[in-house]
């Protein structure tokens, strides 16, 4: 069993930078792949990035890459996303999620666990 709680999200002009995190408890973090997803108001969660338990693979949608940077720190049980040049349309629910299960990182149907949220909004 893994517990999520991510914090971090806040209200920022366009074209600035968040860091999200996500903290989870629980003994066997190290080996769960997590999964940073988003969701705005009237539309699917969708996926943002991923990372595998090592930290050797990372992933990310089309429409963040260059400009979000996912790490970890299994010693901390923590994961971060680190936002920059962030758009207006970005403004969501931004969720992190774990999985032990190894493939499809970017399908929110293949994790277990799933935190609470924590809102980002982008003003113009």
């Amino acid at each position: 069993q893994v517990q999520l709680v991510e914090s971090g999200g806040g209200l920022v002009q366009a074209g600035g930078s968040l860091r999200l995190s996500c903290a989870a408890s629980g003994r066997t973090f190290s080996t769960y792949n997590i999964g940073w997803f988003r969701q705005a108001p009237g539309k699917e969660r969708e996926f943002v990035s991923a990372i595998t338990w090592s930290g050797s693979n990372t992933y990310y949608a089309d429409s963040v890459k260059g400009r979000f940077t996912i790490s970890r720190d299994n010693a901390k049980n923590t994961v971060y996303l680190q936002m920059n040049s962030l758009k207006p349309e970005e403004t969501a629910v931004y969720y992190c999620a774990a999985t032990s299960n190894p493939y499809y990182p970017k399908e929110k149907g293949r994790y277990d666990y799933w935190g609470q949220g924590t809102q980002v909004t982008v003003s113009s």
